[in-house]
């Protein structure tokens, strides 16, 4: 078997991985996250521009994450000195405060352990990935980017958002949704219901598979 094919990623609705890390907070582990939601991505590089724009971004809206109930929590290779002093320096030079923690992975067995290594592209750095891992400790949503390509932050935190109003009110969300707006009544599952459905149509129900509602 190859090396990249032995690369497994976790699945939505797994078990996150468990680990224990060290990271510019001190040692965390995925227990310490138990209660609330998880976004765990990785980065490339200490010290390098993609990279530090990312993490730029994601302080820009990690107070706002955190309201809603969700911490923020980096990986990448590099030592803990390392990150200490792009810390650091990310603060002198752009002004920005990393108030979040990154791990310090630098024998990549969490990265590995997550599929966050895409050996096509590097055999010891791994790839902009994404975990959205729920307050239960499961995978809900992962997405991965090549090294080249920034994150759009905004999109995570609505991918959130969406997963968590999931959740709270048993819908779905459309394309494109964003709090506040109308969600997905979920499909009917019997002809009954599906007729129930067709007799309601309106602006807000065009099909008797396709309905959507405020949430209250």
């Amino acid at each position: 078997m190859t090396e990249s094919a032995s690369v497994c990623v976790p699945r939505i609705g797994d078990p996150a991985p468990d680990f224990e890390a060290e990271t510019t907070h001190g040692i965390l582990r995925l227990e310490d996250f138990r209660g609330s939601w998880l976004v765990l991505f990785s980065h490339p590089a200490d010290f390098t521009p993609v990279c530090a724009s990312e993490l730029i971004a994601f302080a820009g809206v990690r107070d706002t994450l955190r309201k809603s109930g969700c911490e923020l929590l980096g990986l990448s290779v590099d030592s803990i000195f390392s990150h200490i002093a792009w810390v650091r320096s990310l603060e002198e030079k752009f002004g920005v405060v990393i108030d979040f923690p990154l791990i310090a992975d630098t024998t990549g067995e969490m990265a590995r352990r997550y599929g966050m290594t895409m050996p096509a592209e590097s055999a010891t750095e791994p790839a902009r990935v994404v975990f959205v891992i729920d307050d239960r400790q499961f995978i809900r949503a992962f997405m991965a980017y090549p090294m080249t390509t920034g994150r759009n932050v905004e999109e995570i935190m609505r991918l959130v958002a969406a997963l968590q109003a999931t959740d709270a009110h048993g819908v779905a969300t459309p394309a494109g949704w964003k709090p506040g707006e109308g969600v997905l009544a979920p499909p009917p599952r019997t002809q009954a219901m599906a007729e129930e459905r067709a007799k309601a149509a309106g602006p807000s129900c065009p099909d008797w598979y396709f309905c959507k509602r405020e949430l209250s």
